[in-house]
């Protein structure tokens, strides 16, 4: 029965069929609170409660378009293709919650700016993990394509007092506009490095101008775009992924201005204080950074926030929407949970 529990006494174990509720006869009507009941079952409760919020959205979904049948097998095969064409260097889901927006919300959702700090930007699917350790000044490309650019920067916390000691794992495509990892005969890393800032604050190296370059489109997620009748384009940038003990990581990029895919990027990772103007290089510059003079010239000023401002902000932000949509719900580990009464 329904609500009784009972325990083998031979073995200790509980019977796992108490507590369900009967999940027979079910209709369109009462599907989803008996799924949600019987997820219910877990002893996390942000796991439940997050359960619980999936199964209603997604059945909603379902009621809400009336979805058919091949519609579903449709989106199941989709899913599988994206599995399929995942490597260590591709990561197709990653390039679908980029182009749905989900990426750059769930970023903005956990890494709220404050006023004066630098906004986040999409990670993207080409970050790795080999990227080298070099000392500032250092070259990270060795493309003899690209047009050299030199980038002088600097890290802040809000209060405008310099940040040493902070890793800075930068990254950008080739003249070709394609990431290292997309060529084949890849035999060590390139365009990419990890820097750290020095006691003042700053790190400088030099890299390429960057280009418009393509997502890959030549798998599900391509797909997709096409029946959109999206490109699958991104505004020449380079990236960069800030972190030190006690701060909030931020992951963003810079973007170039005037790029022709500025305002329509196929990942939706710009924003007006992220894109920049690229200057040149003049004598006295050229000569101590050791560079060519009227090369390109990237300077930005990058400020981080703490662990604990994000956090408290985050928190802020987040009782304010739950607020709104009527939710009695608390905080744990800064994660929304339902308040029971």
């Amino acid at each position: 029965m329904a609500g009784t529990t009972t325990t083998n006494t031979a073995t200790g174990n509980t019977n796992p069929t108490a507590n369900l509720p009967p999940l027979l006869d079910l209709t369109i009507d009462n599907i989803t609170p008996n799924t949600i009941r019987i997820n219910s079952q877990a002893s996390d409760a942000r796991l439940k409660y997050l359960m619980a919020r999936l199964v209603t959205h997604l059945h909603d979904f379902a009621r809400e378009t009336r979805l058919s049948s091949d519609e579903w097998m449709a989106a199941l095969q989709f899913l599988i293709s994206c599995g399929k064409i995942c490597s260590d260097v591709r990561n197709e889901f990653i390039l679908l919650s980029d182009v749905l927006g989900l990426s750059l919300l769930v970023d903005n959702i956990n890494h709220p700016t404050l006023p004066g700090g630098t906004e986040g930007s999409v990670l993207g699917p080409f970050h790795t993990h080999d990227a080298p350790v070099l000392p500032n000044g250092s070259s990270m490309t060795s493309d003899p394509e690209g047009e050299p650019m030199l980038a002088l920067c600097t890290v802040k916390d809000l209060k405008g007092n310099a940040l040493p000691g902070v890793t800075i794992d930068i990254w950008e495509t080739d003249s070709s506009g394609h990431y290292d990892v997309q060529h084949a005969d890849r035999d060590a890393p390139s365009e990419r490095c990890i820097m750290k800032s020095d006691d003042e604050g700053r790190f400088w190296f030099k890299g390429i101008k960057p280009v418009s370059y393509p997502i890959p489109h030549d798998g599900p997620v391509g797909k997709l775009l096409e029946r959109l009748n999206r490109h699958p384009w991104r505004p020449a940038h380079v990236h960069f992924k800030f972190e030190k003990d006690g701060w909030d990581p931020l992951v963003t990029a810079l973007y170039l201005k005037g790029d022709p895919y500025e305002s329509s990027d196929a990942v939706f990772g710009v924003k007006k204080s992220l894109v920049v103007e690229l200057g040149k290089v003049d004598k006295a510059t050229a000569e101590a950074y050791g560079v060519k003079e009227g090369s390109w010239l990237l300077k930005h000023d990058f400020v981080l926030s703490t662990q604990k401002e994000t956090e408290e902000l985050r928190d802020r932000l987040a009782v304010q929407e739950l607020e709104k949509l009527g939710l009695n719900m608390k905080l744990v580990d800064h994660l929304p949970v339902p308040e029971l009464d």
